[in-house]
């Protein structure tokens, strides 16, 4: 009779052993996928912030550009691409595709952009008006942030995705329907730095 009741305090502390690991297993993913998404809001301020500046950079460099016009046109066109992009993305960080669409969403901004500022270097007028400075000013350090905000969401991406992929925590990745998130990465080596501003 003792030795069944030893079994049964065996087996008991084995199933609550079992069940911590299982419960601190599935809250740390839960945690860690917070985490990230809550990076991911952070590229998400500064990308809004950047499409705010692009129109009102735009809207200044018209009077100075009026023969340029496919080339604002194509700022637009590739700043409402990203905008549209960044709304699918914010809306589910979590979505390889989403973050997949705005990566090539910025890249191809980021190209219009690169044109744009070459571009203007032409217009001394342009280089010279103060409130295009200072946009662009604003522009560049926006910029900046959002590449550090892009490397603390690929951070906690990679935190996440590590803890999804080794044993034991993979069992409840797997059997909880972790997946796994996509870093946001430039793919285009030209545009993995921020556009070179000179006003």
């Amino acid at each position: 009779m003792i030795a069944v009741w030893i079994l049964l305090g065996l087996i008991l502390f084995f199933i609550a052993v079992v069940g911590l690991f299982v419960v601190g297993a599935y809250n740390g993913l839960v945690q860690l996928r917070n985490r990230f998404k809550n990076a991911f809001a952070q590229i998400d301020v500064q990308l809004k912030r950047r499409y705010d500046l692009i129109p009102n950079l735009v809207e200044t460099a018209k009077a100075y550009l009026k023969h340029e016009r496919e080339t604002l046109e194509a700022v637009i066109a590739a700043r409402n691409t990203a905008v549209a992009a960044g709304k699918q993305a914010a809306g589910d960080p979590g979505n390889p595709d989403a973050i997949r669409s705005l990566a090539g969403a910025e890249t191809a901004l980021t190209g219009a952009m690169s044109r744009f500022f070459a571009l203007s270097e032409a217009y001394p007028e342009l280089k010279a008006n103060q409130n295009m400075a200072q946009l662009t000013e604003e522009l560049t350090s926006t910029e900046n942030k959002i590449a550090f905000a892009r490397q603390a969401y690929n951070d906690a991406v990679m935190t996440y995705n590590t803890k999804c992929e080794v044993f034991p925590s993979v069992i409840i990745a797997n059997t909880f329907n972790f997946q796994k998130a996509e870093m946001f990465e430039v793919k285009d080596e030209a545009v993995r730095e921020a556009p070179k501003v000179q006003f």
